[in-house]
């Protein structure tokens, strides 16, 4: 790897990262409090739209990580800019949760059934087979297919869930449209969390505990990529990408000396 600049701005996964299974990964507490106290721009990013960024910051406190709602970046909060980007005041068909319905209402968004200009597909806990029969009409009448993030399962205490990629490619299946996903490992998720802390990639350190996602995002946005192995990839199974983090390192705790 060549030399970088200093690490001026950190980006960091949440799940996997910062929490794993309902608890605070050991050290991260300690490494949160340090990005606060040290004046440096961090967000805390995030694939699942369920939720809004208070509803994070909630769950967060709950296990003792003190992260403002300002510092909290998920795929439902880029998808509502992208879109306000592309089509200002536009209109959209949302199967969601009030973490996507929240963001595009912020950004001006009608949500409308009828002849939306956008069908969005985001994470809900329930996917109704009535409302992917309406957006499956609305893309064949034309509407513009839209998804937050592609992960095709996502997890449950009683085991994967199937999540919003996976009901994209059923509606992709019937339509014959693919989406355009928005979140990770889209590096649109990157460049998007850098401009809401005016960070630089030369200078951003990026987060992660999945080689797919975070790392691959990360390293497409010209970031510094760090993969803690307190989530999903392990040392061995990183070793099979055909690309490499910038670093390995166990979690979280082993950063804090640096900020």
């Amino acid at each position: 790897m060549h030399d970088r600049r200093p690490v001026e701005s950190w980006l960091t996964d949440m799940d996997g990262v910062l929490v794993h299974e309902g608890q605070p990964v050991p050290g991260a507490p300690e490494f949160v409090t340090r990005l606060r106290t040290s004046g440096k721009p961090f967000l805390v990013l995030t694939n699942n739209s369920i939720y809004t960024p208070r509803d994070l910051q909630a769950r967060l406190a709950r296990m003792g990580l003190d992260v403002p709602e300002s510092a909290i970046w998920s795929s439902a909060l880029a998808t509502a800019q992208f879109l306000a980007d592309q089509r200002p005041g536009g209109t959209a068909y949302v199967i969601g949760e009030a973490g996507l319905t929240t963001a595009l209402h912020a950004v001006g968004y009608v949500l409308t059934d009828f002849a939306p200009d956008y069908v969005v597909l985001g994470e809900t806990r329930t996917y109704s087979f009535e409302a992917i029969t309406k957006a499956v009409r609305l893309i064949n009448d034309g509407a513009r297919f839209i998804c937050t993030n592609p992960d095709v399962t996502g997890p449950s205490v009683e085991g994967a869930l199937p999540a919003a990629g996976s009901v994209a490619a059923m509606i992709s299946k019937a339509t014959g449209v693919e989406p355009y996903f928005v979140g990770k490992p889209n590096p649109m998720m990157m460049r998007s969390a850098l401009n809401t802390i005016n960070a630089h990639s030369e200078t951003t350190a990026m987060i992660g505990d999945r080689m797919d996602t975070d790392i691959l995002c990360g390293l497409e946005a010209g970031l510094e990529t760090i993969l803690v192995l307190t989530g999903i990839s392990t040392r061995t199974e990183a070793e099979r990408y055909p690309y490499r983090p910038s670093r390995i390192v166990g979690s979280v705790a082993d950063l804090i000396d640096e900020i």
